[in-house]
């Protein structure tokens, strides 16, 4: 495995930034490494040095770690932004970012190389336009499994159910609750073909393959199960359904 990528570690605590450094060193793809002790010092770095990779706390003095990455995003070539952080709750704003990993702490060294792949992936741009209209287009967002974050894309959530303050994001093979509102992710992916059918269900508009009246009122099916729709939210409904099936027709 040759050693090619230039990495920033950013951290305020100097015990978890000289763990963070020696792990980093440690992984045969790394082949410089540049460390800071909070934002501004980051920055200088940045300045004077290109980097692939920034490996970043989030809760720092002064400028934290989520201003410094929206700074990031505004460079000509951005780095890969990797959060490694004590805390889950950040988790929402670092997929609105478009953060290529979110790792908790205590870091793990095959949690850290498993990052690391996926920043190499990420630097690898798509030959042709259509791929890098699919990449910009389905984003992930973080979701604990089995202790360990993982970047789940959009595209593979069939429907999300609120619980409280969190969703529960389920795909085909399982769920995920992650620490983020129903209406908010309601709002964010409507674009991307979500309908609110109730207020503790959004669902993909695409997979309804049903939508029939029950007893206690109308429901859709998503994957063999079925799901309320609330009365206020059927005649909005009937028309997204509507319209999509005459999209497919005059295809």
């Amino acid at each position: 495995m040759t050693a090619f990528l230039r990495v920033l570690a950013v951290d305020d605590e100097p015990p978890a930034l000289d763990e963070l450094a020696y792990l980093l060193r440690a992984d045969p793809r790394v082949a410089l490494l540049h460390t800071a002790s909070d934002a501004t010092e980051a920055l200088r770095v940045l300045r004077d040095t290109d980097v692939d990779a920034v490996f970043l706390d989030i809760r720092m003095p002064g400028l934290d770690g989520m201003e410094l990455a929206r700074l990031l995003r505004r460079f000509a070539r951005p780095p890969a932004v990797v959060f490694v952080t004590a805390y889950d709750d950040g988790a929402v704003d670092a997929f609105d970012l478009g953060v290529t990993d979110y790792v908790r702490k205590p870091v793990r060294a095959e949690r850290l190389a498993e990052s690391l792949r996926r920043v190499v992936g990420s630097r690898v741009v798509p030959s042709h336009p259509a791929a890098l209209a699919r990449t910009e287009e389905d984003p992930t967002i973080p979701v604990e499994l089995a202790g360990t974050t993982r970047m789940l894309p959009r595209s593979a959530v069939r429907w999300v159910e609120a619980q409280g303050d969190y969703a529960r994001l389920h795909t085909a093979d399982g769920s995920h609750l992650v620490r983020v509102s129903l209406a908010t992710l309601a709002e964010r992916w409507a674009d991307a073909g979500f309908v609110r059918i109730h207020r503790s269900y959004l669902v993909q508009l695409r997979l309804i393959a049903e939508l029939r009246l029950a007893n206690s009122g109308y429901v859709v099916v998503v994957d063999e199960t079925e799901l309320p729709v609330s009365r206020r939210h059927t005649r909005e409904l009937k028309d997204k359904l509507v319209r999509a099936a005459k999209q497919d027709w005059g295809r």
